[in-house]
């Protein structure tokens, strides 16, 4: 068995040098999912609403407005966990205007990664620009995945849920023939015959002979909603949202197994006596229940030196009960879990801007708070 589970009980309380504080306080977003930046020296954030809409503003605390960056409510299917879920921007933006989403879209249900375009630094795409990327059936309505970003290798990755119900009662996490249940790596900047992408060549299927997805990076995932890069390390931390039990914490490796629906997290699901060989464990997960929450959302390691000894530590949440919690590591290890936040309605995701600064999106009340140092 593969990894170091920890499994320690977190600080009761917050660390009072630590809290969220509202910015931007003349804006609020529809059910806002992501907040990114372009980090084309631009000095704007973009924040994705679940519905179809990408709003963009400039970060000063004052900002009296956001506009609209791009509007593809009519292609997207929302609602529960549909909707236009991720946003990455070209490592090259600033010259080639390339940005890619992650939506769903019905009749039939799908997921859709797409690219669209602009022109000019600060000009609006359209829907019209959009080329299909990728494409793949959802036969459930939930476990969508929906992050993609671009690596440390200029790769683009994108977070495939299990395919939704309960259960993965078709088993996709483990079948590798299946994009579902996966992170998928792609080449954007290079053809292949008629798709608009290639396979990296050290994707660890590639060119495989038994039908294996050639774009998995990584197995065995239930839905990793958000993860992130530690551009300092090059590591890639996501959470994973659990099934009746437990919510992980894992760190991302090619040709990874994750286990999922072999194991939750630390426990055997189905079989019960399961074999746990060559597979990897979480670095850290908790308990679901009222007190820790039931829907991990995955952070990013601090790597703001504003805020003290909360650097080069791995900050995550939980969409449920709100909790916000700082994980300290050594190597691949946990070493210790602490409380440091709460936000009351709905932690849907974590951002960052282009100096490092921390954010937290309220789901419900579609407001923005930043984590600061009292």
């Amino acid at each position: 068995m593969v990894g170091n589970a920890a499994v320690n009980v977190e600080s009761s309380n917050p660390i009072a040098r630590y809290n969220l504080s509202p910015v931007f306080p003349r804006l609020e977003f529809d059910m806002p999912v992501e907040l990114t930046s372009a980090y084309d020296n631009s000095n704007r954030l973009f924040v994705v609403e679940q519905k179809g809409r990408i709003m963009s503003f400039v970060n000063h605390a004052d900002v009296k407005s956001a506009s609209v960056f791009l509007d593809i409510s009519g292609k997207v299917d929302s609602g529960g966990e549909k909707g236009l879920l991720g946003l990455a921007f070209h490592p090259d933006y600033e010259n080639n205007g390339y940005f890619y989403v992650n939506y769903t879209r019905s009749s039939p249900l799908e997921t859709v990664i797409s690219r669209f375009k602009v022109e000019g630094t600060n000009a609006l795409s359209t829907a019209a620009s959009e080329k299909i990327l990728l494409r793949f059936a959802q036969p459930f309505s939930n476990h969508n995945g929906g992050k993609i970003a671009f690596g440390n290798d200029g790769f683009l990755y994108i977070s495939a849920g299990d395919g939704g119900s309960g259960g993965d009662p078709r088993n996709n996490g483990q079948d590798l023939r299946s994009l579902l249940g996966k992170i998928l790596r792609i080449d954007v900047n290079k053809t292949s015959g008629k798709k608009m992408y290639s396979i990296p060549t050290d994707n660890p299927f590639r060119n495989n002979d038994k039908g294996y997805r050639e774009e998995i990076y990584a197995y065995g995932i239930r839905n990793a909603w958000r993860f992130n890069f530690d551009r300092v390390t090059g590591w890639l931390w996501a959470g994973d949202v659990g099934q009746n039990a437990i919510e992980e914490v894992d760190i991302i490796e090619k040709g990874g197994n994750y286990g999922w629906r072999i194991m939750e997290a630390e426990d055997c699901f189905k079989p019960r006596d399961c074999l746990k060989e060559n597979l990897i464990l979480p670095i850290w997960s908790y308990r679901q229940g009222h007190t820790t929450g039931r829907s991990v959302t995955g952070g990013y390691v601090c790597r703001d030196s504003d805020l003290g000894d909360l650097y080069g530590k791995y900050i995550y949440g939980d969409f449920v009960s709100g909790n916000i919690w700082a994980l300290t590591y050594s190597g691949k290890k946990a070493v210790k879990n602490e409380l440091i936040a709460n936000l009351a309605d709905g932690l849907s995701s974590f951002g960052e801007d282009e100096k490092k600064n921390l954010f937290v999106l309220a789901y419900s009340s579609g407001k923005i708070y930043q984590v600061v140092a009292n």
